[in-house]
């Protein structure tokens, strides 16, 4: 996997992480993942007053990349709409920086009780040729089958019904 599509696969990552924890219930505290240029992980819980401003706070690293990364990616528990209706789902926010920066959004949506992961849903994708994109979902499975296990928690929740 080329460093082109890091933040793909730091998304799929990070999103399983989120799955992983919001398996045995409760909200997502949001989070923010990150790596440096050398590789190097970190994961920030962006505890707040309430969900909402976690969120922002999130938002602003990722605009304001305060630590140089290399690419970095925020994931919020939130609801979407789909033709089935209103949904829980994680949604990653994920930024390769660096002079023209790549963007993708993505939502996992998942049903709190009992507990299950439905197919990701491309949001938004920013930076990259739409000829890539399989390259980017590659990457985003990569990420998900890295986290072992939140891998294990995904697939054996895993419903493609939505």
């Amino acid at each position: 996997m080329t460093v082109m599509y890091g933040f793909a696969r730091l998304a799929g990552f990070f999103a399983a992480h989120g799955v992983w924890s919001v398996s045995d219930g409760g909200p997502l505290t949001p989070l923010l993942g990150y790596e440096d240029a050398d590789g190097q992980r970190g994961l920030t819980r962006l505890v707040a007053d309430d969900l909402a401003e976690g969120a922002r706070i999130g938002r602003e690293m990722l605009e304001n990349n305060p630590e140089g990364w290399a690419r970095a990616v925020l994931v919020l528990d939130a609801y979407i709409h789909l033709e089935s209706g209103k949904v829980d789902a994680l949604i990653a926010e994920a930024v390769e920086f660096g002079p023209v920066p790549k963007r993708l959004m993505i939502a996992v949506p998942y049903r709190p009780e009992p507990f299950a992961v439905h197919r990701p849903k491309f949001l938004e994708i920013d930076g990259v040729s739409e000829a890539e994109t399989g390259n980017l979902a590659d990457a985003f499975f990569n990420g998900v089958e890295a986290h072992s296990e939140a891998s294990a928690v995904w697939s054996a929740h895993l419903d493609e019904s939505i």
